[in-house]
């Protein structure tokens, strides 16, 4: 019995073992035939550095009359990078503290608590010559990675239209991020053999490089002695007045290029950070509706003039306000000269808003009340011909906007009287230029533009995008609009502030502001408008100018924006050399 136990348990032991080698065997088999891939990949993983080459990010240039000219360009710098698995926490931390703490961006400390941490970034923008420094130094395991840092020779100068690369390198605001993706280029990729220190080898035939393709070189349509020229001139108009901030743009009515933009106060875009209120990064004419006020009456009056119900010797009885909705709407003059019969050319120059309403009245075929065909028609050169409160295609960030719906919510009507002088609506300036344009230009909507092209070499490439040119005012409603603009500015003639031989029309706007959810009626705080154009007598536009001013708890009509408009419409009648006419 005992020598059967024995050989039983033999056999056991033998199928055990039999069974085991079985186990090894199918396992193996696994792993080399059919699991083959799997493995060697994950060899080669522990084996294989992946490693991405920065683009070079493209460049921005402003005009400088016929020639593109650099106003933001890069340099290189370093990044430190380290593996926590292999780089001794000693050697980084005296590399640190000895060549770059003023560079740091990592916490030594929680890069080494962190578990599987293979890749770290532990210093930024190093300069070179400090990076050749760490280079020569000796210290083991450390990398230094070639990047690039935006340069602005021209220190704040359109800071607002600009924007900046943050520390990761992602274009902030402005055209840096607008267009961040067209400046970025993309990223190439070096796959190399490494050791067990994960340091690149240079042998074998397995390495990969994908090239990295550089961003484009923008040109922007803006010249930059006129900005620098504009930003000036806006600084002195803030310093003389209440105003704590100032916007001007200036566009060729005829292209619908933007030749300045100009946003105060601006900042240092090589230490973006160092404002007092994030509000110093939007770029106010094209990211900000507003109520731009009786600037808009250009745009009302236009309506009807264009629907034939309308003249500028039209005439309408003038007692000061009107009731709309059980609202009283009041003139801003209140002067008794004004007061009976008087005609649309006198209503514009003295900015009254019982004129644009009348404007609405007729436009609606009844002189005596507004109604659903006249807010429709308003709401249909607004919104469809004029484009207002909604995107114009430019090519930086800008917002809609709104325009109310002539026939939905309570109070349509005084709604509609308020809109006919710029009030109860959202536009950007931008959006306002481009209507004004086509009102003075001989009827022509056209696209806003901010960028003249890509330079590929020493060549300005145009950007293929699609622009609109749209016919939405007769030659004849440009015309009288442009006689009634022109009337408007008769005192500045006689004042000497417009020049002999030169054309200059334009219209001011002071707009409410809202506090506590309605209008502030004491005025204590408004936001002052100006727009118009310059050009040599009896010739078509060449330059429309609108500016706007505002500061909180001031008051700052359209007057004061005037003053503004005047002295940028002279100083660019120097600048450009425009001579005068007959």
């Amino acid at each position: 019995m005992s020598q059967n136990k024995t050989i039983s348990k033999i056999r056991i032991l033998r199928y055990v073992i039999l069974a085991a080698l079985f186990i090894i065997v199918a396992r193996l088999f696994f792993i080399q035939i059919i699991e083959h891939g799997q493995w060697v990949a994950k060899a080669d993983e522990q084996h294989t550095l992946l490693e991405t080459i920065t683009p070079k990010r493209g460049e921005i240039y402003m005009m400088d009359d016929d020639e593109p000219v650099a106003v933001v360009l890069n340099q290189s710098t370093y990044q430190v990078v380290i593996d926590p698995a292999v780089t001794e926490k000693a050697v980084i931390e005296e590399v640190v503290n000895k060549y770059v703490r003023d560079y740091a961006v990592a916490d030594l400390d929680e890069v080494y608590s962190e578990e599987g941490l293979r890749y770290a970034v532990v210093a930024k923008n190093v300069p070179r010559e400090i990076a050749e420094e760490i280079n020569e130094s000796g210290a083991t395991a450390v990398w230094l990675k070639k990047t690039n840092q935006r340069v602005y020779p021209e220190g704040d100068l359109a800071s607002g239209l600009l924007g900046f690369v943050n520390s990761d390198g992602v274009g902030q605001y402005g055209v840096e991020g607008s267009l961040n993706d067209t400046l970025a280029g993309k990223e190439g990729l070096i796959k190399t053999t490494a050791d067990v220190n994960k340091v690149a080898l240079s042998i074998g035939n397995d390495n990969v490089k994908i090239p990295a393709e550089d961003g484009a070189n923008i040109v922007l349509s803006v010249d930059r002695g006129l900005e620098k020229g504009v930003e000036e001139l806006a600084i002195s108009a803030v310093n003389d007045t209440a105003a704590t901030n100032a916007s001007v743009l200036v566009m060729e009515p005829d292209t619908g290029k933007i030749v300045a933009m100009a946003n105060l106060p601006n900042y240092d875009l090589s230490n973006y950070s160092d404002v007092d209120d994030a509000s110093a990064y939007i770029n106010f004419t094209t990211e900000v509706p507003y109520e731009p006020a009786s600037v808009c009456k250009s745009l009302s009056f236009s309506a009807a003039i264009n629907e034939g119900v309308m003249t500028s010797s039209t005439t309408y009885f003038n007692q000061g306000y009107e009731i709309v909705d059980d609202w009283k709407i009041q003139n801003a003059e209140q002067r008794s000269m004004l007061y009976g019969t008087i005609d649309m050319k006198t209503a514009l120059y003295w900015s009254l808003n019982t004129g644009s309403i009348y404007a609405l009245k007729l436009l609606g075929g009844n002189p005596s009340a507004i109604n659903q065909t006249g807010r429709e028609k308003l709401y249909d050169y607004y919104y469809n011909k004029f484009r207002l409160g909604q995107i114009t295609g430019i090519e930086i960030i800008e917002a809609e906007g709104f325009i109310p719906d002539p026939n939905e919510g309570w109070g349509r009507d005084s709604v509609y009287a308020n809109m006919t002088f710029g009030q109860n609506l959202g536009v950007t300036m931008v959006q306002v230029a481009s209507a004004f344009s086509a009102v003075v230009n001989g009827g022509y909507w056209r696209t806003p533009t901010i960028i003249e092209g890509n330079l590929v070499g020493n060549e300005i490439v145009p950007l293929e995008t699609e622009k609109v040119e749209d016919k939405i005012l007769s030659d004849e409603t440009s015309a009288m609009m442009r006689e009634m603009l022109v009337n408007n500015r008769n005192y500045k003639v006689n004042g000497g502030i417009d020049r002999a031989g030169y054309s200059v029309g334009g219209k001011s706007g002071t707009a409410q502001v809202i506090k506590d959810g309605a209008y502030d009626d004491t005025m204590s705080e408004t936001v002052g408008t100006y727009i118009g154009y310059v050009a040599s007598k009896d010739e078509m536009p060449q330059y429309v100018i609108m500016v706007k001013m505002s500061g909180e708890g001031a008051y700052l009509d359209g007057g004061i924006a005037s003053n503004l408009f005047d002295t940028v419409s002279n100083y660019i009648i120097d600048y450009y050399k425009i001579k005068p006419g007959a």
